[in-house]
């Protein structure tokens, strides 16, 4: 059954890129009829460039492995590879077209454009249709692959709260499987390490999960081999300290085989590609927002007594504080009491206005300022008061290393739910990756992404 789900699924996303990418032909040509005034041959005589192109599309989708099952791929992800795939695509496409119908067909350079330009967009929104199809049908039960979790530590059961509130994953979370006899076991515990075997046979398992970070590579092997033994899907959650996030090439010394870390790739003409980018984001967003930062403003000074704005010391670049900049959103003197303490979810100094204004981060808009003058970025690591800061440099593996980059509105972390009252430990595995795999593309995807986490209501 579930083999056969699988199949439909690919089956029927094959059908609607076809449809599509039809669609997109067609239109081509109909916006052809209305952009050029010279005679053009009906519809039926482009059938056959209409088939070289749908051939062409697909068989660089199915190489850009566009029809590989990734339940993990954002809309954004699938966005970039529909648009490079349909790009080169429609380059064989052009090809073939004019080596076949040279001197029998008019050339029509600009209706493939036209139809590039149309693939890309009908393409992308018939996949976000599918997909939400697709998931709608594995939360309701239909093709879940049954998934076993190894661990019971704090990793473990987040990687098991994630499934059981992503249904649309498609995985049906079975339970958790213990290292050892010491902890007392208990639903959701379902056994040890050792009992691997007989608990993937009885309980019908298609996936595990290793989810134990701290780990010996022997011991991760040893779960490795007895799950081998099932046949089952492996997967494992790494510990971010403990490989290399950068990019690895292979050399050698004479015959031995060396490995050379690539350098943080956030320097020189990059850096400056970013502040541009920076600048120019900072720039359009006061513009677009300033209606509802007067409103907000304005909202502020009638709901509670004092300032509009709340300014406060955090560190950035080379560990060096600035003064940030936002939207007050709790009471006057919140911490004249308490002294320096975090933020929880649901903080009962946050004033009526400012419980909304912190759950749609309006209070953070102010910070555009702060990107104008160069003390932030619109993306990055987001930046700690100097007491946490020294704190967390005792306690937080290679934590410092999050100040080799400015301080952001937004951030890697962030859009994937780690805020500023979550684990300092793994939000400082998310910040390290993102400063060694650092791309304007992984910056624009990340800007996207918060801007669709914000209109949906999920937190940034």
């Amino acid at each position: 059954m579930k083999r056969k789900a699988k199949l439909l699924s690919t089956i029927s996303l094959v059908g609607m890129d076809a449809l599509m990418m039809g669609l997109a032909f067609f239109l081509a040509y109909r916006l052809r009829l209305l952009t050029e005034y010279e005679n053009i041959a009906p519809f039926p005589s482009y059938w056959g460039m209409m088939l070289i192109q749908l051939v062409s599309l697909l068989t660089l989708f199915f190489f850009y492995k566009l029809y590989h099952r990734q339940r993990v791929l954002s809309y954004i992800d699938e966005f970039y590879s529909v648009f490079g795939a349909t790009s080169v695509g429609t380059i064989v496409a052009f090809a073939f077209i004019s080596f076949i119908f040279k001197n029998r067909l008019d050339y029509p350079r600009l209706m493939m454009v036209y139809a590039w330009i149309l693939t890309v967009l009908l393409v992308s929104v018939g996949r976000l249709v599918h997909n939400r199809l697709w998931r709608a049908l594995q939360a309701r039960g239909w093709g879940r692959d049954r998934v076993l979790i190894v661990g019971t530590g704090e990793v473990a059961r987040m990687i098991l709260q994630k499934i059981r509130y992503s249904p649309g994953l498609g995985y049906e979370a079975v339970g958790l499987v213990a290292q050892t006899r010491e902890e007392p076991l208990k639903p959701p515990i379902l056994g040890t390490v050792e009992e691997l075997p007989s608990i993937i046979e009885s309980k019908g398992i298609d996936e595990v999960i290793i989810g134990l970070p701290e780990a010996s590579h022997q011991e991760i092997l040893t779960i490795i081999s007895l799950c081998e033994r099932e046949k089952v899907n492996i997967k494992v959650f790494p510990d971010v300290f403990q490989i290399m996030a950068r990019k690895i090439s292979i050399g050698d010394l004479d015959g031995m085989p060396l490995l050379t870390v690539g350098e943080i790739p956030l320097h020189g003409w990059r850096a400056a590609l970013k502040r541009a980018m920076d600048l120019v984001g900072a720039a359009i967003g006061l513009i677009l927002f300033s209606p509802l930062m007067l409103l907000t403003a304005l909202l502020i000074k009638l709901d509670s007594p004092g300032p509009v704005f709340y300014t406060q010391e955090r560190m950035g670049l080379d560990a060096k504080p600035f003064m940030i900049l936002k939207f007050r959103s709790m009471r006057k003197d919140a911490e004249a009491e308490t002294g320096p303490v975090w933020a929880t979810e649901e903080d009962p100094r946050c004033t009526r206005l400012g419980a909304f204004i912190r759950r749609f981060s309006i209070d953070e808009l102010p910070q555009l300022i702060n990107v104008l003058l160069g003390e932030m970025s619109l993306v990055g690591p987001r930046p700690e008061r100097p007491p946490f800061v020294k704190q967390f440099e005792q306690s937080i593996p290679r934590y410092m290393e999050r100040h080799r980059v400015k301080a952001g509105m937004t951030g890697w972390a962030q859009i994937h739910g780690l805020r500023g009252y979550t684990s300092i430990y793994e939000r400082t595995k998310y910040d390290l990756w993102y400063i060694e795999n650092w791309s304007l593309l992984l910056d624009i995807k990340i800007i996207l992404k918060t801007i669709l986490n914000l209109l949906t209501g999920r937190k940034v």
